[in-house]
């Protein structure tokens, strides 16, 4: 019988890595190295019981990212812009995992990367979170890496976390807070992310060296807000918000917010039926909210 091949998984306790590090665990093929910070974390050791093999792992540090990509067939890497705020760091991190992979003779990266939209734009936007892995995703390409990036959409986990739906000040309804006017926006669940690169890691062939973007549903904000008030059992609008407006309500963060939802009125390049080819199992935003009801109480 072939040895199985050993995929490592960065951020494998987080919600994306840990999709990942699941899915792989479920396809005969694969083996999984899960790197994560603190292996004593439930997280840790639910992955270890699954059958991953938890090691601890730093990416700020090229000796630990080293140890754990050596022997490893793949790699799917996931950074943080918001652990650090910091688009430097991110892209450091990114690279020097290239740079490793590279060194190692890794045979395939899987890269959660997404577009440069200050290159894109030629200035006009900028987004830090979204710059950083462009730029990432150029250098393991300009250095020779074979690399897939898989680009993912607004995450569906947002409607029931920090994007929730807010109580109008009258209270009769509630408000939706998105800047995207008119224009259908691209989501999908972040635990449906896994299954689509354990299909890549398992079927290559088409794409290496490309970026794949990922989405399960493309709805405007109306619409939206109308599934919302289906599973919430209360009356859910559109506020209307315009970008300009947004990034004036002075939190962290929104000028960048607002950019990016700029930036996703450009119609950017997601694609729903190679997702679903990926993953068959892809969740529509309504079958997720069925799935999710008890966060979205009030």
């Amino acid at each position: 019988m072939a040895a199985k091949k050993v995929i490592t998984v960065f951020g494998a306790t987080g919600a994306q890595g840990g999709s990942v590090a699941r899915a792989l665990l479920q396809r005969p093929g694969f083996a999984v190295r899960a790197v994560t910070r603190d292996v004593t974390r439930p997280a840790s050791l639910a992955l270890r019981d699954l059958g991953a093999t938890v090691v601890k792992g730093d990416l700020d540090n090229q000796k630990s990212i080293e140890e754990a990509m050596n022997g490893a067939h793949g790699t799917f890497l996931v950074t943080n812009f918001f652990d650090s705020f910091s688009k430097e760091k991110e892209v450091q991190q990114g690279k020097m995992v290239a740079d490793v992979a590279k060194r190692l003779g890794t045979k395939h990266v899987v890269f959660s990367g997404l577009e440069n939209v200050k290159a894109l734009t030629s200035g006009k936007l900028e987004v830090l979170h979204f710059d950083s892995k462009g730029e990432v995703e150029q250098y393991f390409w300009d250095i020779g890496v074979p690399m897939t990036s898989v680009r993912v959409s607004f995450y569906f986990e947002n409607f029931i976390t920090v994007m929730k739906p807010v109580k109008a000040q009258d209270g009769d309804h509630y408000n939706l807070v998105l800047p995207m006017a008119d224009i259908p926006m691209d989501g999908i669940s972040v635990a449906d992310i896994g299954p689509v690169v354990a299909s890549i890691f398992q079927s290559p062939d088409g794409y290496l060296g490309k970026a794949i973007g990922l989405s399960a549903d493309r709805l405007t904000v109306p619409q939206y807000a109308e599934i919302l008030s289906k599973h919430m059992g209360k009356t859910v609008l559109d506020s209307k918000i315009s970008p300009e407006s947004y990034e004036k309500l002075g939190f962290p963060g929104a000028k960048e917010l607002a950019d990016m939802f700029r930036f996703y009125q450009m119609k950017i390049d997601r694609d729903i039926e190679l997702t679903h080819q990926l993953n068959p199992n892809v969740k529509s935003f309504d079958q997720f909210l069925s799935e999710n009801k008890e966060a979205l109480k009030c």
